[in-house]
């Protein structure tokens, strides 16, 4: 069957449209279903303006349905892909709000991080999401959360997850990457994994507030820790204003 939103049976008025050519001014025909179309007075390739990438974006058969996707729709798949790992961590975990909540809000800081920091959220934001996706697995088969059990049993997992949505896999390699190790840096490390540790390590200085010895509360040794602790200069500014007074 031919997915429906291509399927010209199914089209309405306004399917077939026109556009200038913002090279020339040129006015160009476009079907619905066009992902680009060149010029005929200047040759330029121009996006199709009105296309609604919708599933395409994510859909692991868009070439197949669409063509030849074009370098714009390559870079919002990769772009919406992160919302897609968020639905299926959200699944996962299911009822697991507590995990859920510490996922979302590692993501939440990743990003912030990554975008100052300039990496590629493409990857940061999967692994963020994913990245303590073993931990159930974890308890149930050694009846343990410890981090390198998580980091055993979280790398199958996200594999999974990251096939099923049909991400690249050089993305799923290094999506992998991390969640194998997100606790222990190497000494060289990529700054997408500095972003999702420092993230991560916030979350959890956060979270632990109150079971954390006096001594560790005090802005000075909070600083202490902030200095030593984080990878990156916009982990660190942002440990700072979470973590201190």
């Amino acid at each position: 069957m031919k997915c429906p939103g291509q399927d010209s049976r199914y089209w309405k008025p306004g399917s077939i449209f026109e556009a200038n050519c913002p090279q020339c001014g040129q006015e160009m025909e476009f079907f619905k279903d066009d992902t680009t179309r060149r010029c005929k007075n200047c040759g330029h390739r121009l996006l199709n303006p009105k296309m609604d990438f919708g599933c395409a974006s994510y859909c692991q058969y868009a070439e197949q349905c669409l063509g030849d996707l074009p370098p714009e729709l390559i870079a919002q798949k990769e772009d919406l892909l992160k919302d897609r790992v968020a639905i299926e961590m959200k699944k996962y975990f299911g009822k697991d709000f507590r995990r859920i909540g510490h996922a979302t809000k590692v993501a939440r800081y990743a990003e912030q991080i990554g975008k100052e920091e300039k990496g590629n959220l493409a990857v940061i934001l999967p692994a963020a999401y994913l990245h303590d996706i073993g931990i159930q697995e974890a308890e149930r088969k050694y009846q343990s959360t410890a981090a390198r059990y998580q980091e055993e049993l979280g790398p199958p997992i996200a594999r999974d997850i990251l096939n099923k949505l049909g991400a690249r896999e050089e993305l799923i390699q290094e999506v992998c990457d991390i969640v194998g190790h997100h606790h222990h840096p190497r000494d060289e490390e990529t700054l997408n994994f500095k972003a999702l540790f420092d993230a991560d390590l916030i979350v959890n200085l956060e979270d632990s507030k109150g079971d954390r010895p006096v001594a560790l509360n005090k802005p000075e040794k909070m600083e202490e820790i902030i200095e030593k602790s984080f990878l990156t200069e916009r982990g660190r500014k942002l440990a700072r204003e979470v973590l201190t007074p």
